[in-house]
């Protein structure tokens, strides 16, 4: 790789199974920085193969002494983005975990990840997950890379990476994905058969979030999608029509949902993740899934 290039490198899940995207990354001589992990309907998996990451739930917490450092990141569902300190190089691999997969890939519900920030692989995963993050290092190719990771991954998920999830907060999820996170809770509960604070009290138990809280980040994932691919391929940003088209009562709406789940605006976000959306690190990825 030539001084200040990105790489984004992608596999191809299997469509409905428990990871929902898989992206290889390594950049080289580029000046330090902060990268923003937003919030997601998704659980974050990174594999470094670089050191440690540095990260904080602000940008001092990232950039001084308590940051958290760990080889391998499980991120849960979380409100607000996670601040990132992004060196000279790195590389990794970066998962989007489907939350009620968690149980199966993880060997954990979902919910037990939303207490911190960042919560370090090996104390989830074990210390094989130290020893296949040392071997998918020492390849050189992506694609054994991700077959390494997938098949330490997925060594205990069945022909159902949803079991043991109860079938009323899977249809829940399953309810809200097809709607984008539009809809009531009114509705949800009814659809499911069950009472809005039970369905919330369930929902929050296996995922860590209650049921708006998730259609909330499922909306804003789909907008922010679209203003992604209004850049990348030129398109005009036309931030209302965006908002309709994605369930918002108005634009300022979706400006309240970027600047609680970036700290930004969406021009300010934009304007810091251009070289990124240029390079494809949003495109194809999660977002382009339901």
């Amino acid at each position: 790789m030539s001084p200040g290039s990105r790489e984004f490198v992608r596999a191809n899940p299997r469509p409905g199974g428990p990871v929902v995207s898989a992206v290889g990354y390594r950049t080289q001589g580029l000046r330090p920085a902060l990268h923003r992990g937003l919030p997601s309907p998704y659980l974050t998996v990174i594999f470094s193969l670089d050191g440690p990451i540095a990260t904080g739930a602000t940008p001092e917490q990232a950039t001084g002494a308590d940051a958290d450092r760990t080889d391998i990141v499980l991120g849960g569902l979380h409100q607000s983005p996670a601040y990132i300190r992004q060196p000279e190089h790195e590389s990794g691999i970066q998962l989007a975990v489907h939350p009620l997969a968690s149980r199966a890939v993880l060997g954990v519900p979902a919910a037990e990840l939303t207490g911190r920030l960042v919560t370090p692989g090996a104390d989830v995963l074990g210390g094989g997950a130290d020893r296949v993050r040392s071997r998918i290092e020492e390849s050189a190719d992506w694609n054994d890379r991700f077959t390494h990771l997938s098949g330490y991954l997925m060594r205990d998920v069945g022909t159902d990476p949803f079991a043991g999830v109860r079938p009323e907060v899977l249809e829940a999820w399953t309810w809200l994905a097809r709607h984008r996170g539009a809809g009531t809770l009114r509705g949800l509960a009814r659809h499911v058969a069950l009472s809005e604070r039970r369905l919330t009290a369930l929902f929050r138990a296996e995922t860590g979030l209650s049921p708006k809280q998730a259609a909330r980040l499922m909306r804003f994932q789909h907008a922010k999608a679209a203003v992604v691919r209004s850049v990348a391929t030129g398109a005009p940003r036309d931030l209302s029509r965006i908002a309709a088209e994605h369930g918002y009562c108005d634009h300022s709406h979706l400006v309240r949902d970027f600047r609680q789940y970036t700290g930004l605006s969406p021009t300010g976000w934009l304007a810091e993740e251009c070289r990124n959306i240029q390079a494809g690190g949003h495109v194809n990825g999660e977002d382009s899934n339901p």
